[in-house]
């Protein structure tokens, strides 16, 4: 199984070690709720999470004050491969896969990793609209306002501003995906005064979130992951 080890510098020694396995989910923080906690002030109390989603180790930011680095590039989110180096805070956080284990494949992994890193200046103005619409403000102004952008299947961003957004293989889709078992309306996201929220309509493939199948209804949390074929997406929050 992988390891995480942490340490204060990337040339300073281990101050612990973790087993991360599959299926499981690690939150990383100030806050002694964390299963990885960081004392250090520079840290947000939930300030991001590492978890198993049936292709692999994603790691995402959980809007943290100081944001959260992959080999000194800031990422919102990022498929973790052997030897990464994340960055939170002062500390660093080695990934590393054991010897001879089963690792996802190279080229699929580079090419979601690639697409999930984000421009500083395009999170930093995202973080900027996230703090802003959580301020004492009127109930139009904290409406959620969001976007899926893709991770594997399609490149791209798609505004969620209907109060429906149709996912399927027909042309006529907002979103369209393909797969010969999704359905030519295969899900919604429906756009409510409480967030966002993606139901399952039609096909043999069902759609997924965070690699949970979705049989009727789910609420969407920002920055999870939507499989609907062989389109991956990830609900951002504008």
């Amino acid at each position: 199984m992988p390891t995480l080890t942490l340490k204060f510098k990337k040339d300073s020694s281990k101050i612990k070690e973790y087993r991360l396995e599959r299926g499981q989910s690690i939150s990383i923080g100030r806050r002694e709720s964390n299963d990885i906690v960081i004392e250090n002030l520079a840290v947000s109390g939930h300030h991001a999470k590492i978890d198993w989603t049936g292709s692999g180790f994603l790691l995402t930011d959980l809007k943290s004050k100081n944001g959260t680095f992959v080999n000194d590039q800031l990422a919102i989110s990022h498929w973790l491969k052997h030897g990464d180096a994340i960055t939170i805070g002062k500390h660093i956080i080695e990934f590393a896969y054991g010897k001879d284990e089963a690792q996802p494949d190279e080229k699929e992994d580079d090419a979601m990793g690639e697409t999930m890193v984000m421009d500083t200046g395009k999170y930093r103005s995202m973080l900027a609209k996230n703090v802003s619409n959580t301020g004492s403000q009127g109930a139009a102004s904290n409406e959620p306002m969001g976007m899926v952008t893709f991770l594997s299947g399609s490149q791209g961003d798609v505004d969620l501003t209907k109060k429906l957004t149709k996912i399927g293989k027909n042309a006529s889709s907002d979103i369209v995906v393909s797969g010969l078992t999704v359905g030519q309306t295969a899900a919604t996201i429906s756009k409510r005064p409480d967030g966002y929220y993606l139901s399952y309509v039609g096909g043999i493939s069902k759609p997924k979130v965070n690699g949970e199948s979705v049989k009727d209804s789910v609420p969407l949390k920002q920055f999870d992951v939507i499989e609907i074929g062989s389109a991956k997406m990830q609900l951002i929050h504008k």
